[in-house]
């Protein structure tokens, strides 16, 4: 079978703050063609961010597929709050690399 990631695929993958306490996460697909594999993989879920971030799915507050910008987009909750002592990612803007490597079956 084979596979592209996820960063070939997506157009832009981010994460951001949303708030102090939670990051949210976009995945941006160019093509619709794009988007639908990845949708219909089934490789990026709920279920697949909680097991790729080690947190339960209970800590992902939202997650949608926003089919008018073929976009993914999910937010989960900090462990602890933007600008805690000891928090290393004040912005939430360097939590997104654990999605480039996914791989998306193709064929």
């Amino acid at each position: 079978m084979q596979t592209k990631t996820l960063n070939d695929l997506a157009k832009t993958i981010r994460s951001k703050n949303a708030g102090t306490d939670r990051i949210t996460f976009d995945i941006i697909f160019r093509e619709k063609e794009n988007y639908d594999l990845v949708i219909n993989s089934k490789c990026i879920t709920k279920k697949s961010v909680a097991s790729l971030y080690g947190i339960s799915e209970e800590q992902i507050t939202d997650f949608v597929h926003f089919d008018p910008a073929y976009a993914i987009k999910f937010t989960i909750k900090r462990p602890r709050p933007s600008g805690d002592p000891g928090e290393g990612d004040i912005f939430g803007s360097q939590q997104y690399p654990p999605l480039l490597d996914i791989e998306i079956p193709i064929a």
